[in-house]
């Protein structure tokens, strides 16, 4: 290894940090160690419940899976499970925030590195982005009953469709037999803008001011959720699960056991929450024992309550009348819980029904908590990046009270509400799902990596199986990433070229950025931190190496 200041070795693109040395930067964190294993655990349920329960698993039983969903969330949770295992290994040996994007420094080297940071604004910053908009159509829906958004958020009218006002994004999506176009509506979505920026203001104040919220919030949804469940049992019909796999209609990915994969492939968004709690363990109190049962105790507790509410969601409602924005508010009308209504009159003329408005308050807070933790994790990442040199420093300052990436935190906020307020966020479903299922591979090979490398290395939990579970975990998450990444090319040569363009253009911006800026200014290349000797083979010549007297 060399010492700090020499010139490293190896190819520059395939530097890689020590692993003492990730070890080190985490006893030397600055970041506030607060976070207990229950917090941790609390943080994933905080995550993963939300988008995936009250807005996808609807569209996927009427478009892809029936009442099959169940046997989608079992693929997707198999998945999210052997990627677990791997992350609980990896976050316990290097206790550091970053998670993913740290374990690729750690043992594939600083190209790798990058690709996972870049594959990981797809996970955290785009699907924070897509959850504020569902949040937003939950918050006019309560408003609406009430009588108060037809003031605030009247009706416009625009090319394809209509929408609420102030809670449209600028740029919306209209698909019309067959044909994608994107009109302007002439507002953007300020509700969602506004969420965004509440949950990132809670962030600046502290990461167990914001966990307290979110153990509440946490506590909200669940009892919503097992609500729904307990009394929808009771109006459950059973013929409406057959048949359980809908056959095929002939399309890809239309029902059939191909249905059930496309499925699984899509509700992995809802999975991703998990990994944030990795990107907690720098401010975990005993990073190597709390951080493995936060994410495997966050993964069990969910897959159960989305079984289960898939379940009761399907049994009530036959699957094809599903595809809403709000399927589990679908499910609680056609039970009509007559019982359940109050004396209070809504505008609509209809009495308010206590179990319904529980569901949408439970929507709204589960949604709260998604994007909370979305952003916790996507400035713990960029944090960590800055601090490397491969990102400007200002994402790694950290407040003097608060002890958080405040700076950095009000960056990334603004940039996450424009992405609310003014994008068609829903075409983006598909690549933070593909973003997701490819950033969980690369954390299965660095098991496999430092399996071999470092055989000996203390492990505080380790994968059982080892390294042929984590091979499983490669095959699992490149295959559902498959399966969203071919229906791309299928609409690219058949009608719809966007969503393919759109992953090419992002990944070009990330490689500019990186070149322009991350090549430049690592400091691994510039000899400041610990490396691994490889066979230095070329740029970091030309670019000089030495101590950077810059104050970390």
């Amino acid at each position: 290894m060399s010492a700090v200041g020499s010139k490293p070795k190896g190819n520059r693109l395939f530097l890689k940090k020590s692993v003492a040395q990730i070890q080190k930067e985490a006893a030397k964190s600055e970041l506030k160690r607060t976070l207990g294993k229950w917090n941790l655990m609390s943080l994933g349920i905080g995550a993963i419940i939300g988008a995936g329960i009250f807005v996808l698993t609807g569209q996927v039983a009427a478009a892809n899976a029936g009442p099959a969903i169940m046997l989608s969330f079992v693929v997707a949770g198999i998945a999210c499970g052997l990627a677990g295992l791997c992350y609980a290994e990896l976050a316990s040996t290097m206790p550091v925030s970053g998670s993913a994007y740290t374990y690729a420094y750690g043992t594939l080297g600083e190209v790798f590195a990058w690709i996972m940071g870049w594959l990981l604004v797809l996970e955290y910053g785009v699907a924070a982005s897509t959850v504020a908009v569902g949040w937003s159509g939950y918050v006019v829906s309560i408003l609406s009953d009430f009588g108060i958004s037809q003031q605030i958020f009247p009706v416009i009218q625009y090319a394809g469709g209509e929408g609420p006002q102030w809670a449209t994004p600028l740029v919306q999506l209209v698909q019309d037999a067959g044909a994608t176009s994107f009109p302007m509506t002439g507002t953007f979505n300020l509700v969602a803008a506004i969420g965004i920026a509440s949950v990132c203001g809670l962030l600046v104040l502290g990461v167990s001011e914001s966990a307290n919220i979110n153990n509440a919030i946490v506590i909200i949804k669940i009892i919503v959720l097992l609500t729904f469940i307990a009394v929808g049992i009771g109006y459950v019909n059973p013929e409406n699960w057959v048949p359980f796999i809908p056959e095929p209609t002939g399309v890809a990915g239309q029902f059939g056991v191909g249905g059930i994969f496309r499925g699984a492939a899509i509700i992995f968004f809802a999975y991703v929450g998990f990994e944030a709690v990795s990107t907690a363990a720098a401010e975990a109190k005993n990073p190597s024992k709390d951080v493995p049962f936060g994410i495997l105790g966050a993964l069990f507790v969910c897959t159960l309550i989305y079984m289960a509410v898939a379940a009761v969601m399907t049994g009530v409602v036959p699957y094809l009348e599903l595809a809403s924005p709000a399927p589990v508010a679908v499910a609680i009308d056609r039970m009509s819980l007559g019982w359940a209504d109050t004396p209070i009159i809504l505008a609509s003329g209809e009495p308010l029904n206590l179990i319904s408005f529980m569901i949408k308050i439970g929507a709204i807070t589960g949604l709260s908590s998604v994007m909370l933790v979305l952003c916790y994790g996507q400035t713990r990442i960029f944090y960590t990046m800055a601090r490397d040199g491969l990102l400007p420093r200002a994402f790694a300052v950290i407040h003097p009270k608060f002890r958080t990436p405040w700076i950095g935190t009000i960056l990334l906020g603004l940039l996450i509400a424009i992405a609310a307020a003014f994008l068609p966020i829903s075409i983006l479903g598909d690549l933070v799902s593909l973003g997701t299922a490819t950033a969980f591979s690369i954390v299965c090979l660095s098991v496999i990596f430092l399996r071999i490398k470092h055989p000996d290395m203390p492990r505080p939990f380790k994968v059982p199986g080892g390294i042929f579970t984590a091979v499983l975990g490669i095959l699992a998450c490149l295959f559902l990433a498959s399966q969203n990444l071919i229906p791309m090319f299928q609409h690219a040569a058949e009608d719809n070229p966007l969503p393919l363009m759109l992953l090419g253009g992002y990944a070009v911006v990330g490689a500019i950025i990186y070149a322009a800026y991350g090549f430049w200014n690592s400091k691994l290349a510039k000899g400041i931190d610990i490396t691994e000797e490889t066979t230095m083979s070329s740029p970091a010549e030309a670019m000089g190496t030495g101590v950077d007297n810059q104050k970390d």
